[in-house]
């Protein structure tokens, strides 16, 4: 899509946020809403700040992740107010909006003050960010009530917000090409992290999360957060989880790469991602995404049994003693949008059987999800099994070798059509 064409929708974007939240304000009993950006607090004894991403509400409209200390306020009646702090400081760069369609939407000000704007004409006001910053301003703070019904706001994407995440996910395919090739090059995780920088041509501090990366045995680490400077004496195996941010909404791309030589690996690999085509073709409106979730553990059965790691037991079997859990320990996916893991994706606790499951939705149009099935060999959840009762089904020495490869985790970000979906990763990989 051309740029001047996702300018215009972000107009239209702000359009429908306006009408969106009046109605929830309206509900709610406010006629005023103030929300700040919020800001990197300092580090406990120190004087350096943690890094800044922005609050979701103020992303939602904005798209502005790296402005500290300024404030929307949303009114009834009249335009949104936005204010950005541009001090004057020999110290830091001053960041500056270069004009844009979408500003014509907004009364946009500019302040040398941390101050929220006064909310003028407002009877009963609502304040949402960091309480800590919220300290002495008028009003009600972060409302349950209304909170639960801006969350709600988010869960259908506009065709702006889809643009937006098309665009995120474009840009980090480029950069998992590039940790693939470096992998293979014999790079280091280090050198991979460097790699898929220079080709997003983004900092991981702007990033929508520290990128995973992990070789051999580390990819069994689900949020493996080190990256080791030097190159492993035989690199078996890479998993990558990266994403970008682009005009405030997040990608979310997990990919998996087998090393030279690591034959079995590898079609375990294929045959994972052969599972996750299908897994990401039932993404349609009306399916319950629990249900992709419990579908995805029969797959996981299915290929377990394939490669000769589980024997003398049925797929259903598999999934009823728990064999399928030590092998894929995590939920299929959850909401994607200004946030990774986007709001309001549980009305309803999880399941029993899929605790850290974090959607319990029924998919709907305009929803947009990830789909991240995962088979790892994790010696704490494996251990219990292989010296257990069960542990006469399971092939030992055929684990003990994968192990060293760590797992496998394949995802893309899908959006929920009004006639099924459209795979915004693998769009972006064509």
């Amino acid at each position: 899509m051309p740029d001047t064409d996702l300018l215009m929708l972000q107009r239209d974007h702000i359009k429908t946020l306006q009408a969106r939240y009046q109605a929830a304000m309206a509900a709610h009993g406010y006629d005023g809403l103030l929300i700040s950006s919020g800001a990197s607090p300092l580090q406990y004894g120190d004087d350096q700040g943690w890094a800044f991403q922005g609050y979701g509400p103020f992303l939602h409209w904005t798209g502005l992740a790296g402005f500290e200390h300024a404030w929307l306020l949303i009114r009834p009646g009249h335009k949104p107010l936005l204010s950005l702090y541009q001090p004057v400081d020999f110290w830091h760069a001053t960041l500056e909006l270069t004009p844009e369609p979408w500003h014509e939407e907004v009364e946009l000000i500019y302040s040398d003050r941390r101050a929220a704007p006064q909310a003028e004409g407002v009877e009963a006001l609502a304040v949402i960010g960091d309480p800590d910053l919220l300290v002495d301003l008028p009003g009600s703070h972060n409302p349950e009530g209304l909170c639960a019904a801006l969350d709600e706001t988010r869960v259908h994407k506009t065709p702006y917000e889809i643009e937006c995440l098309a665009k995120a996910n474009v840009l980090a395919v480029a950069g998992h090409r590039a940790a693939r090739d470096a992998f293979l090059a014999g790079a280091s995780e280090f050198d991979i992290s460097l790699a898929y920088q220079q080709a997003t041509r983004q900092r991981e501090a702007e990033a929508p999360y520290n990128s995973i990366i992990g070789i051999n045995e580390h990819a069994g680490i689900l949020h493996y957060q080190y990256y080791d400077t030097a190159t492993p004496s035989k690199s078996r195996s890479l998993l990558i989880d990266a994403g970008v941010r682009y005009r405030g909404y997040c990608s979310d791309i997990t990919r998996t790469t087998a090393g030279l030589e690591e034959g079995r690996f590898a079609a375990l690999v294929h045959g994972l991602e052969q599972l996750q085509f299908r897994l990401c073709d039932m993404v349609a409106p009306g399916v319950e995404y629990v249900a992709i979730h419990r579908r995805t553990h029969q797959g996981i059965a299915a290929l377990l049994s394939a490669a000769g790691l589980v024997t003398g037991l049925s797929d259903e079997d598999m999934v009823a003693e728990g064999i399928t859990r030590a092998f894929f320990p995590h939920g299929i996916g959850h909401f994607l949008g200004a946030q990774v893991h986007d709001v309001a994706g549980k009305p309803t606790p999880p399941p029993a059987d899929a605790p850290f499951l974090r959607l319990t939705r029924t998919l709907e149009p305009g929803m947009v999800v990830t789909i991240e099935p995962g088979l790892y060999f994790i010696p704490s959840l494996l251990e219990p099994l292989l010296a257990g009762p069960l542990g006469m089904h399971l092939n030992h020495e055929r684990i003990e070798e994968l192990q060293g490869c760590g797992g496998i985790r394949i995802e893309d970000n899908v959006v929920v059509t009004e006639a099924g979906n459209r795979n915004l990763t693998r769009e972006a990989e064509s």
